[in-house]
């Protein structure tokens, strides 16, 4: 009894199977050529509009690297001026402390010469305008003085003609 109970339940799955395949292998069947019709169609117009489609992404390639060269133009730009102006404001600095420096060397340097008896600038100048202003009272003095003697020298010789005629005249 076992053993019919056990070959009809065998011919019930085979049939159930059968079923179960015929229904199963006919839709996996059906899409599996789909699929494969899908492919060969994608393919056709992938061949067809390749060229264009090529020539397309060549354009958006083009604009693209356009974009991104005047965006990293524009950028260079940027840090270019950033730099100037950091070197600039490098270069003041450095000129303040240089003339700090530079200042505060002849600051000493003065005071060391001082020390020693070596007369400043100031010194110098002071005594080059006395000196203009004395040379220049000279030659006033040196003026009024050939005026006087060309005056003299002119009675003198005045003088001298007088006599002259008056002895020539007696």
């Amino acid at each position: 009894m076992v053993k019919k109970l056990k070959a009809m339940a065998d011919k019930k799955a085979a049939s159930g199977a059968r079923l179960f395949d015929s229904a199963l292998g006919g839709s996996v069947k059906d899409s599996a050529q789909q699929i494969w019709l899908a492919g060969m169609g994608a393919f056709a117009k992938a061949q067809a509009e390749g060229r264009q489609v090529f020539d397309a992404l060549v354009k958006e390639g083009v604009a693209l690297q356009k974009k991104t060269q005047s965006a990293a133009e524009e950028k260079f730009g940027d840090v270019s001026s950033k730099m100037t102006s950091m070197a600039e404001d490098v270069t003041a600095k450095a000129g303040k402390q240089w003339d700090k420096l530079e200042s505060i060397f002849e600051e000493r340097t003065a005071k060391a010469m001082k020390k020693l008896g070596v007369p400043s600038s100031k010194d110098v100048e002071a005594l080059m305008a006395r000196i203009d202003a004395l040379s220049e009272q000279v030659a006033k003095s040196a003026r009024s003085t050939a005026r006087k003697t060309a005056a003299g020298a002119k009675t003198a010789t005045r003088k001298a003609v007088k006599k002259a005629a008056r002895k020539s005249a007696a």
